[in-house]
């Protein structure tokens, strides 16, 4: 039987502009460049300003009322198009270089390999990786030459192919592990003492390398501690990642890191400023705003479709300068925010004065949301006197010291790192010791949090730890 009911329901939902202003806040300077460019791309009725031009003119074009040119009157076709100048447009050469690939098969042609193995050789230098190694295992390469190319091989033929690509150049380019890599790059070592040691040591006691037990490999390999020394420097000296030598740097992406703020000290105050980059003036184009007036105010069907576009174009951005705007303005406050909260590390520079720190503490000074916050702090970098630094680096919990001031968590790793720096690397300090020591410090904290900080720090366990 059917019913009819009232419900009534709260619901809370996001618009587009939001969501757009969203997106925009959490892009950094060259991300936020580009999408300025996309932007630009895509809608022809948004432009950077001119800064010759005057203000006025932008501000009457803004007031125009687009409804008044709904009208199918026939419109010549220069109306409807962007004329531009820039017609002499010039393409830039790019040098592609050479690929990491390509570099091993010249090598490899002028080796002596018939005409029958040179299909399977080229095959295996297609299955080195970009760090020079050889993952797959043999019989996985047999069989894909099998399927892939009908060609029937057995794995002795392989291996023989195999240590003909080990002897090209690099040294240890197309080892199937980091063991054989090293091996092969003394193998090449002139035939000192160390070089001969380091060699036995890959060859017959890489477990026991690894895992730094230096007592045993000095008693198996008949050595003494001087000898060592010179044999592990050696094999410091070798390259883990034969491959990133030959690489082609060009067509690698270098990160490079562009601060959103500027944080500056002036008579003893401390001045914020935005990245110009990040404070572009757009405006809506003059060109798209001259077509309206090329429409009569007779309605004909023709051109409905036209100025329909057009007031999309224009609605769209408006929109977007808007977002510009509000992101300008939320950085802005919010950084401001973080600047007077940890003001007296600012002045200083001096790490211990860096007062714990929540996003919900900057969120309440701002009336924002947490998320707004985190989006600001996630991603932008600031340029400080003492370095450019990631913002959300300066937000950490707060912990207690033996005196029960408040403490940040920063200040705890600052301390934690310090005393593993100067440990005695014969004899590095175990969790538990370290954590005796920060207790002495008046840093009480348990040992699975001095694990946690020393993995944040990317600092190895003692053992690992350990030098001669």
């Amino acid at each position: 039987m059917l019913k009819q009911s009232l419900n009534l329901k709260l619901s809370q939902k996001l618009s587009p502009q939001q969501i757009q202003l969203m997106k925009l806040i959490q892009l950094p300077v060259l991300d936020f460049e580009q999408k300025l460019k996309q932007e630009i791309e895509e809608n022809p009725a948004l432009e950077i300003k001119d800064q010759n031009t005057n203000d006025d003119e932008y501000d009457k074009q803004d007031n125009i009322d687009i409804d008044q040119y709904l009208s199918d009157d026939e419109t010549p076709d220069y109306r409807l198009k962007i004329n531009s100048s820039n017609t002499d447009e010039k393409s830039i050469p790019y040098a592609s270089g050479i690929s990491f690939t390509q570099k091993i098969l010249n090598q490899i042609h002028t080796e002596r390999i018939s005409k029958e193995e040179m299909p399977i050789a080229e095959f295996l230098v297609g299955c080195i990786d970009e760090g020079g190694y050889i993952r797959q295992d043999l019989n996985d390469i047999v069989d894909d030459l099998v399927f892939t190319q009908n060609i029937i091989v057995e794995v002795d033929t392989i291996k023989k192919i195999l240590k003909i690509i080990q002897n090209l150049d690099p040294a240890g380019i197309g080892a199937r592990s980091l063991k054989e890599c090293l091996y092969l790059q003394l193998k090449r070592k002139t035939s000192k003492k160390e070089s001969l040691l380091a060699l036995e040591i890959i060859r017959d006691s890489f477990d026991l390398f690894t895992k730094k037990h230096f007592d045993k490999i000095i008693i198996k390999h008949q050595t003494n501690e001087s000898e060592l020394k010179l044999a592990i420097k050696e094999i410091e000296k070798l390259n883990p990642k034969p491959g990133n030598s030959i690489s082609n740097n060009s067509t690698k992406l270098i990160e490079q890191v562009i601060p959103d703020f500027k944080i500056e000290i002036i008579d003893n105050s401390l001045l914020l400023s935005l990245n110009g980059r990040n404070k572009p003036t757009m405006n809506i184009s003059r060109e798209y705003t001259e077509m309206l007036k090329g429409y009569s105010l007779e309605k004909t069907k023709s051109q409905k479709d036209a100025v329909q576009f057009i007031k999309q174009k224009l609605d769209s951005a408006r929109w977007f300068i808007e977002a510009i705007e509000q992101r300008q303005q939320t950085l802005t406050v919010t950084m401001q925010a973080i600047l007077d909260y940890q003001k007296e590390y600012f002045l200083s520079g001096d790490e211990k004065k860096i007062k714990p720190m929540i996003l919900k503490n900057i969120a309440d000074m701002i009336n924002m949301d947490i998320s707004t916050v985190s989006r600001v702090a996630n991603s932008k970098y600031v340029d400080t006197p003492y370095g450019t630094k990631l913002i959300k680096e300066f937000f950490s919990e707060s912990m207690k010291n033996n005196q029960g001031k408040d403490i940040s968590t920063i200040e705890i790793k600052n301390i934690l790192e310090k005393i593993i720096s100067e440990e005695d690397k014969k004899k590095p300090e175990t969790d538990d010791s370290l954590v005796k020591l920060m207790n002495k410090k008046g840093y009480k904290i348990a040992r699975r949090t001095v694990s946690k900080y020393r993995e944040q720090l990317k600092i190895p366990i003692a053992r690992l730890r350990k030098e001669l």
